[in-house]
């Protein structure tokens, strides 16, 4: 169903922001049939390379969307190893080896039809901004700064200035998303508080282009290169696209330094060789943080990915978990602008996402501690009998504490929403809470898990416009006459797999359009009209 927007609004969303989480916000609710406005003060060029590593779950939405095999084939080649290594500097001494064999490439995994992929900014955004453009309902605005925003009856509206042409105009909207990054002019004007610490340590990102790197040294082919130095700056070197382009990160500590200060060719010949030819093609001051807002929605207003929490890179999840806010929010936007929600189906979008949203920023900034002591990093870099076994000392930490850091499925496909207003709880036994490791189960609040059901369609690939009902043998009528009644879209999907009946658990199984379970139960409920209400945000307890 169409959300067609009408007087006296301008558009149904207004999208502040075209970064991956406003341009997967929009591309979003465009396959939804819901008009949007998005507004960017940039132009669409990306002249610094951001964020790399685009998870399991996020490739999951781009299988949604169509655009995975472009993604996979875009930036990092597929057959690119994307391991981690340890190392005192590309031509020094390998401390510890952390493979990944469950990133990259096409072939499934048991848990998720779509591998994690590396595929940076540079390269995502274009896929997703030519995703969000080819639905009609979607109006990309480059070159419009958003000044000021006031509430109305009904919506807001938004002052916005067009660069370009040297004018302002006004857009009026139902809603406003504001997907402006760490910067953004809306959470202040909103009044909204950050709670945690605003900056851990200062850095510089140097991007560079260094050809044929691996041919001149002995350290293979690698994703991410973490240098361990006496100094404990522990500066790392990753890939951008599998062939010439790479990022140095430069950890400059608790000082905030002009980065023309920096000796960056100094760092750039410490860490990968004296004789090796580089470029340097731009130099990113930037900030790490550790914050989530206080408040992340007032009346027709929400804030989605840094305006809301910013972190540690470490661990890959910001734009990852900006991206899964987007996907939370959209079809909760198109089910109440189609008319078929209750009011507590938007406010669960804070219920839901802001509790994950503080774990994630706390394992990142404890994915930031120190796994060394100074006297064993004093003498890391000696060829000595004490700095081998100062090395071997290190290794056994760095694999023992920092193997979660890259590899994170327990967080990435394991995020649950217990305690979400709009889920209904069956009673069963939470599943152990792990950043590394994945349990697959069909718990409401949970992500329903994945199973093939055929050669090529995953059971996430029933999940996405409406709700959907999975019938292992269980009777639903009830229940699919209480949403008709509804209004609220309903399929019916029968499976007589006793596997996947096995790993869901339950005859009926009600997952939501973003493919988190929302009930389950051997039969449906004596009042299904109290479970349509409740899951759709109109009921607070089923009756």
């Amino acid at each position: 169903m169409n959300a067609l927007t009408t007087d006296p609004f301008s558009t149904s969303v207004l999208i502040v922001g075209a970064g991956p989480v406003g341009l997967g916000l929009a591309a979003d609710l465009g396959s939804r049939g819901v008009d949007c406005i998005v507004v960017e003060q940039g132009d669409g060029g990306i002249f610094h390379p951001r964020a790399n590593t685009i998870n399991s779950r996020t490739m999951e939405f781009c299988r949604r969307w169509g655009i995975a095999d472009k993604v996979r084939n875009s930036g990092t080649p597929p057959d690119f190893p994307l391991d981690i290594s340890y190392l005192t500097s590309l031509q020094g001494h390998v401390i510890a080896h952390i493979p990944r064999p469950t990133y990259g490439g096409a072939k499934p995994l048991p848990t998720t039809p779509e591998r994690s992929q590396r595929c940076n900014q540079v390269f995502f955004d274009p896929i997703l901004r030519d995703l969000a453009m080819s639905f009609p309902s979607v109006d990309l605005r480059y070159n419009h700064r958003l000044d000021s925003i006031r509430e109305t009856a009904g919506g807001i509206e938004a002052m916005v200035r067009n660069l370009a042409a040297g004018r302002s105009e006004t857009i009026s909207a139902r809603f406003l998303v504001s997907c402006c990054g760490g910067h953004s002019p809306v959470p202040r004007t909103l009044g909204v508080r950050w709670e945690g610490m605003p900056a851990l340590s200062h850095h510089l990102n140097v991007f560079l282009r260094i050809p044929d790197l691996w041919t001149r040294h002995d350290k293979g082919k690698m994703a991410f290169y973490f240098f361990v130095d006496k100094d404990g700056h522990n500066p790392s070197l990753i890939e951008i696209d599998g062939n010439s382009l790479w990022r140095l990160g430069i950890n400059l500590r608790d000082e905030r330094v002009d980065p023309k200060s920096v000796d960056i060719d100094a760092a750039v010949r410490r860490y990968i060789g004296s004789d090796v030819p580089y470029e340097i093609i731009s130099v990113l001051p930037w900030t790490c943080r550790s914050i989530v807002a206080d408040c992340w929605r007032k009346g027709p207003v929400f804030l989605a990915g840094d305006a809301v929490h910013q972190h540690s890179p470490s661990g890959g999840f910001g734009m990852n978990t900006g991206l899964g806010d987007a996907f939370d929010l959209s079809w909760k936007l198109a089910a109440t602008l189609e008319g078929w929600a209750g009011p507590q189906l938007l406010e669960s979008y804070e219920a839901e996402r802001k509790p994950l949203a503080q774990r994630i920023v706390r394992t990142a900034t404890e994915n930031r501690a120190e796994f060394s002591a100074p006297d064993t990093r004093a003498i890391v870099e000696d060829d000595t009998p004490e700095g081998a076994t100062a090395r071997e000392r290190m290794r056994e930490g760095i694999l023992r504490d920092r193997t979660q850091v890259f590899v994170s499925d327990g967080i990435v496909l394991g995020a649950r929403y217990d305690d979400s207003p709009v889920i209904v709880a069956d009673g069963s036994p939470r599943p152990p809470d792990s950043i590394k490791d994945y349990t697959p189960t069909a718990r409401p609040g949970s992500r329903a898990p994945h199973a093939w059901i055929e050669p090529g369609i995953s059971t996430l690939d029933l999940f996405g416009k409406g709700f959907t009902l999975l019938s292992f043998g269980g009777e639903a009528t009830s229940i699919a006459q209480a949403a008709r009644a509804k209004g609220v879209p309903l399929s019916i999907v029968a499976i007589d797999d006793p596997d996947i009946a096995t790993l869901y658990e339950r005859k009926l199984v009600l997952v939501r359009p973003d493919g988190y379970v929302a009930w389950r139960g051997d039969a449906a409920p004596d009042n299904a009209a109290g479970l349509i209400d409740k899951v759709r945000g109109a009921a607070k307890a089923i009756a």
